[in-house]
């Protein structure tokens, strides 16, 4: 598996969310790109101090999303990203691009020696809030061959997060996966329908028995419900790690310890 890559055989990897601030060009972009850099590294420290698994770097603040991602956008992120990786060297890290911009992830993964991306719209197009999004396995792979990527792992959201799917609601969530698993995904990301919900603990069993390759919960698990989620591969976390459990506000240092506390009792 090549999650253990990265992990070894560690049970139920974590991964925090860096929600990088609105970048240049986007509308609620207010710092320089040095500030935007510092806040990013600041916001991972606090991840690590934690105990955290691994990090994932995000341009969560550039609402409203857009499929047509600038230039700046990618620039600045490698920038970040190189700054994150720097100031944890060994940490598994990866990078996601709102909106789908899943080449420009690759890119950037490569520029700051990260070591996965989080993939929106692999397999099966659908309607997302930003618009349509098509499917995308066959041109993303093609472009990581071609930069030498191939030693990043895409790991693939399915039925993705705040889209509709009603072209393919005669396709299940398991045959969802077993399709990315087909096109030569490294791992699938199940979710809830929006950011910071739970997804369903059914589908995570259906999943794990459709697909050999790791299984990732990403959105809506917390201190409370995290039990029901421990046959999962790993876990993407934002929101429950911010004060209040809500994905804009300040990273919490007491949430991520208590929560990866209580993840090495279960780990036993």
């Amino acid at each position: 598996m090549k999650l253990q890559r990265l992990w070894g055989r560690v049970r139920c990897v974590v991964l925090g969310m860096v929600h990088v601030r609105p970048l240049p060009g986007t509308p609620l972009n207010r710092l320089s790109v040095s500030q935007i850099t510092e806040e990013a590294c600041r916001e991972a420290a606090v991840y690590i101090n934690a105990g955290i698994d691994g990090l994932i770097v995000e341009n969560m603040h550039d609402i409203p999303y857009t499929t047509t991602v600038g230039p700046e956008v990618t620039a600045t992120m490698a920038t970040v990203c190189a700054a994150v990786r720097h100031s944890c060297p060994n940490l598994p890290l990866g990078v996601q691009i709102l909106s789908a911009a899943n080449q420009q992830a690759l890119a950037i993964a490569l520029a700051a020696d990260a070591d996965f991306i989080r993939a929106e719209g692999y397999v099966f197009s659908h309607i997302a809030d930003e618009g349509f999004l098509d499917a995308c396995a066959g041109d993303l792979l093609r472009y990581r061959k071609q930069i030498g990527a191939e030693h990043i792992q895409i790991f693939t959201d399915i039925k993705k997060k705040h889209s509709s799917h009603a072209v393919t609601s005669d396709v299940s969530v398991s045959e969802t996966a077993r399709a990315a698993e087909f096109f030569l995904s490294d791992g699938v990301i199940l979710t809830g329908i929006a950011t910071g919900m739970q997804a369903n603990p059914e589908e995570l069993k259906e999943i794990k028995q459709a697909v050999r390759i790791p299984v990732l919960v990403g959105s809506g698990v917390t201190f409370e419900n995290m039990e029901q989620y421990m046959d999962a591969d790993a876990m993407i976390i934002g929101s429950y790690f911010k004060k209040a459990g809500y994905w804009a506000n300040e990273v919490d240092s007491e949430r991520i310890k208590k929560f990866m506390t209580k993840m090495h009792q279960l780990r036993k």
